[in-house]
């Protein structure tokens, strides 16, 4: 389907959007020589999403309001000039998904990210996924007036009413999970990377929502790692992984070259497009302010990180990673058998940030499969991780990139810095972790891990012991397992074995 708009310029160059976008009002030329657009949205609206089925992980809608939508989203374009933007989930031939961005032109550089992350594609077939988005267009009687309305069956989303980069990148993800899943695999919010050790190669995916480290922990470098994904991968039978971008969409706020000096390198680039990154009046980007939002976001290649590793290129996957951003009682790694990684998979713990929006931030969630961009019922991908772990053997652990015994400013807690993180996934690698079983939770905790030499961060237990919060600390394991409990009979789909792992 190409969209009938006033004019149609499809797969325009790289340099016709960067002109495009430059003509924006809301963009500005950073000291860098890259873009940065001010969008009026700063984060995706997980509120204003519907997808056409009776039975859905999210909100749902008919059939008949769905075309609704569409008809006016059609008629609204007859007026508008449109940018097309055609590329490639994916870049195995024996598995990529053909995509396409219909967009008005007027919002150019949400067309020049996408294309940035969509691998090249020069055939004129038609898309499998399709996006349509008119972000001058509102949705009145929806949230905010936006609305992201979701076709399955067709491949099509409709998306009106924001300007925020996000709902273009996970529109087309978003229906490619229901492909991976017919397909037998999980798609996983996820990044992936290679580590080198004695042993060979070891396969890394990190699962997390967005704040909690997730891309951060796949571009710190151990043992000269290559990152491979940021963001999102098929996990199928056997432990075969796939990419889905040719590029990656980073969280800039608080980026600091001294910490994740690749993923800065890239950014600074003059080709990188920014959105929401802060600028002062004379022009000069700050990453460390946040009047306007937290959720400043960067889109660059994959060529632009200089290093990197080609999903094709990489064997099946050795360890699988579960972060989380906590600040009670979760060590910073813990070793978990299939059973538990299923169930804390499901239970996707964190600390919400700046990037699910303002009703997230600071607030404790648990999203199943830290992948809210599943749009079947979530129990569906509890089952199916753990029907994978048994094809294949992946070693998973719990990461806590958060604190232990208390939130920011509690000065009787402690921060699990990105080099403790580092040192975690390092010892991972290499298999030199010491591991004892807790008592709480029947996980494995590590008794001696090279790189951390504060034994509070791999047992918790030891700072509420010493500091004489025990009462605390045994209300915390009482209260966690029965929500956790709770949390997992809300999915009826999910297998037993799954729900009783949590208790």
């Amino acid at each position: 389907m190409l969209v009938q708009a006033r004019t149609v310029h499809q797969s325009p160059t790289p340099e016709e959007l960067r002109d495009y976008t430059e003509r924006m009002p809301t963009c500005r030329i950073t000291e860098f020589g890259s873009v940065n657009v001010q969008a009026r949205v700063t984060s995706r609206s997980a509120g204003s999403t519907y997808v056409v089925a009776e039975r859905s992980s999210g909100k749902t809608m008919t059939r008949e309001e769905f075309e609704r939508i569409a008809a006016m989203q059609d008629e609204y374009l007859r007026g508008r000039d449109a940018l097309v933007i055609d590329g490639y989930i994916g870049n195995d031939p024996e598995f990529r998904t053909r995509a396409r961005l219909s967009i008005e032109t007027a919002n150019a550089n949400i067309a020049g990210m996408q294309q940035k992350l969509y691998f090249p594609r020069e055939d004129d077939a038609e898309p499998e996924v399709h996006v349509v988005y008119t972000p001058n267009l509102s949705a009145p009687g929806y949230p905010d007036d936006r609305v992201i309305a979701v076709d399955l069956e067709n491949g099509l989303t409709r998306v009106l009413g924001t300007d925020y980069f996000g709902e273009s990148k996970k529109g087309g993800l978003r229906m490619w999970n229901t492909k991976v899943y017919d397909l037998g695999g999980l798609a996983l919010h996820a990044g992936m990377k290679v580590i080198p050790t004695a042993r060979g190669e070891r396969v890394f995916m990190i699962i997390g929502l967005s704040g909690t480290g997730k891309t951060t922990t796949t571009f710190t470098t151990q043992n000269d790692s290559l990152p491979v994904q940021d963001d999102f991968v098929a996990l199928m039978p056997g432990g075969k992984a796939h990419g889905t971008e040719n590029g990656c969409f980073a969280k800039t706020f608080s980026l600091d070259p001294s910490f994740e000096p690749n993923i800065y390198r890239a950014v600074v680039k003059p080709t990188t497009y920014l959105e929401n990154v802060f600028q002062d009046a004379s022009g000069k980007v700050n990453f460390f302010e946040q009047s306007y939002t937290q959720n400043g976001r960067a889109v660059f290649g994959m060529d632009d990180l200089e290093r990197y590793r080609d999903a094709r290129e990489v064997g099946p996957v050795d360890a699988l990673l579960i972060l989380n951003r906590n600040q009670d009682i979760i060590p910073a790694v813990a070793k978990l058998n299939d059973e538990q990684a299923a169930a804390y998979f499901m239970l996707g713990e964190t600390t919400g940030t700046s990037a699910g929006g303002a009703a997230e931030a600071g607030k404790f969630l648990r999203v199943p499969g830290t992948n809210p961009f599943f749009p079947m019922p979530h129990g569906l991908q509890g089952n199916r991780i753990l029907e994978l772990l048994a094809t294949h053997p992946i070693e998973t652990y719990l990461l806590n990139t958060g604190r232990v015994g208390g939130p920011d400013g509690d000065e009787r807690s402690k921060k699990v810095r990105i080099p403790d993180t580092s040192a975690c996934v390092e010892g991972i690698a290499e298999g030199s972790i010491s591991w004892t079983e807790d008592d709480d939770f029947g996980y494995l905790v590590a008794d001696n891990l090279p790189g951390i030499d504060d034994a509070d961060l791999l047992r918790p237990r030891l700072l509420y012991e010493r500091q004489g919060r025990m009462a605390e600390y045994v209300e915390v394991v009482d209260r966690l397992k029965r929500e956790r409990v709770a949390r997992l009979e809300e999915f009826p789909e999910l297998t037993p074995e799954i729900v009783k792992a949590a208790g």
